[in-house]
């Protein structure tokens, strides 16, 4: 099956994943100059009054953007919507999405069909990540466009599953649009991705590490001085087993080593949710490849030079 659209748009296969507190309108609209999807939460936007503020700053600089540079138009950009039964945002933050006639949206944690027709009705596509290969049945079972195969490695809320393994399942039976995540944040890794069968690389930490990111510096720098040793995978922080900075771990006054389970059923997005983990970091295992902070355009230049560079070493 051919990509839609709005994919077909994307100068580079590179979808930067939308990241709780830290992805906001600078760094999406950063991203999406540069040539790859930006992307950010709807939850990000607190009050909810503000998504509608910051939606019309997406559209309009990327809008922008492109009368300028006609020869050379930005990506389009995503919103991820968390479809779990305790968002009480999600009926607003998707009548938003349908104002702005969103190009791309990312689903999470479930999947509903009455979300995929509503974005479907305007011309919208839905990418629905998983972990395993039943859930992405059941995505596209319920109307996805496509899926993001979230394998071992991945920051946030990481399956086990290789990624080899993950894309090769999903291959046997799904030929629409599929990205990858987990451990990427090299060009060879996305040259790698697409060779396994994805058609786009899914890449969250490295963009942490970026000027525009919301993001402490303190985070920022750990990203800098840790590798994948440093990555402690636990259900705790919210119920739903993810990937962490160990080092957070340990600055928050907890034992990375003697950490309890957590019960998934007490995971809540709504609006009475409490933070008390903020400064819990998330992180993926890829960050040994990232070794300064930059600005978001210089970050997405340098993987697209290891990129071509690994793609004519392969060609010979």
């Amino acid at each position: 099956m051919a990509l839609p659209e709005v994919l077909k748009r994307v100068p580079f296969p590179v979808i930067a994943s939308p990241m709780f507190i830290i992805s906001t309108p600078k760094l999406v609209i950063a991203q999406c100059k540069a040539g790859v999807v930006g992307s950010m939460p709807a939850l990000n936007a607190r009050p909810a009054a503000q998504l509608d503020e910051w939606l019309a700053e997406i559209t309009e600089s990327l809008d922008a953007h492109n009368r300028a540079n006609p020869d050379s138009p930005a990506a389009p950009f995503a919103i991820n919507q968390i479809v779990h039964k305790s968002n009480d945002r999600l009926d607003h933050d998707l009548e938003m999405c349908v104002k702005y006639k969103v190009p791309l949206i990312i689903t999470s944690l479930g999947a509903r069909e009455d979300v995929n027709q509503a974005v479907h009705a305007y011309g919208g596509v839905v990418m629905h990540d998983i972990i395993n290969n039943k859930f992405a049945h059941k995505a596209i079972e319920k109307g996805a466009d496509g899926l993001i195969a979230v394998a071992a490695g991945a920051g946030g809320h990481a399956g086990t599953t290789s990624a080899f393994a993950l894309v090769q399942e999903i291959r046997e039976w799904f030929d629409g649009p599929v990205a990858l995540s987990g451990s990427i944040a090299h060009g060879r890794s996305i040259l790698a991705a697409r060779a396994m069968g994805a058609d786009f690389a899914y890449i969250g930490s490295a963009f942490i590490a970026t000027d525009e990111a919301r993001a402490v510096d303190a985070y920022k720098q750990m990203i800098v001085d840790s590798s994948s040793a440093d990555i402690l995978y636990s259900s705790k922080f919210t119920g739903v087993h993810g990937n962490y900075l160990r080092g957070s771990i340990v600055a928050s006054g907890l034992d990375p080593d003697a950490l309890p389970q957590s019960d998934a059923s007490k995971m809540n997005f709504g609006a009475d949710r409490k933070k008390p983990w903020k400064d819990i970091w998330g992180c993926g295992q890829g960050i040994g490849a990232i070794d300064r902070v930059l600005p978001a355009a210089e970050r997405v230049a340098q993987i697209k030079r290891e990129y071509a560079q690994a793609r004519q070493r392969l060609l010979g």
